[in-house]
């Protein structure tokens, strides 16, 4: 086993673990979209690049908004949008860090078509130190024929607050 000296410290370490992976959204989405609530709703990967991602929310008849309309509800569409902005932050920073939702603004411009699944394409434009910020179109097949447009701001947490490895901290049981 190979053991170097760490500078200033007399400690005997292992060489240093590789860097964690790059976020990868599609890969992620494996996880995210079993369980919890994203689970629930059948969220799906669609595409991503650079800086957005694209997320499919499946038309499904208990999702619809009003019980004799094929449309879909809009508190689905929320959460869509909501979850493809996480993964376009963690798209754009390249890792997976805890995220809250500050602000989430949605412009409905129309009711999506009856019985067509829904797209959220979210793109992170901005991230400062403690902020990121998002702006995405929610589509029902036509990008140029939005649903809704949001925009959006996170507050990016470097660290779990709970972490005893704070200066002060304190975790209570």
């Amino acid at each position: 086993m190979k053991r170097r000296r760490l500078q200033g410290s007399s400690a005997m370490s292992k060489d240093p673990s590789p860097a964690p992976a790059r976020f990868d959204p599609a890969e992620a989405g494996k996880f995210f979209f079993r369980h919890g609530h994203s689970g629930w709703l059948g969220l799906r990967y669609s595409q991503h690049a650079e800086n957005w991602v694209e997320l499919k929310l499946p038309w499904r008849e208990d999702l619809l908004g009003e019980p004799h309309s094929s449309v879909l509800a809009s508190g689905p569409i929320v959460s869509l949008m909501d979850m493809a902005s996480g993964m376009a932050i963690w798209q754009t920073t390249g890792i997976f860090l805890p995220i809250a939702t500050l602000d989430l603004r949605v412009d409905y411009q129309r009711p999506a078509h009856e019985g067509t699944a829904v797209f959220g394409r979210v793109e992170c434009y901005r991230t400062t130190r403690s902020a990121a910020f998002v702006r995405g179109v929610a589509h029902d097949g036509k990008i140029d024929d939005p649903v809704a447009h949001v925009a959006g701001v996170f507050m990016t947490i470097g660290q779990d607050p709970r972490s005893t490895d704070q200066p002060g901290s304190t975790v209570d049981g």
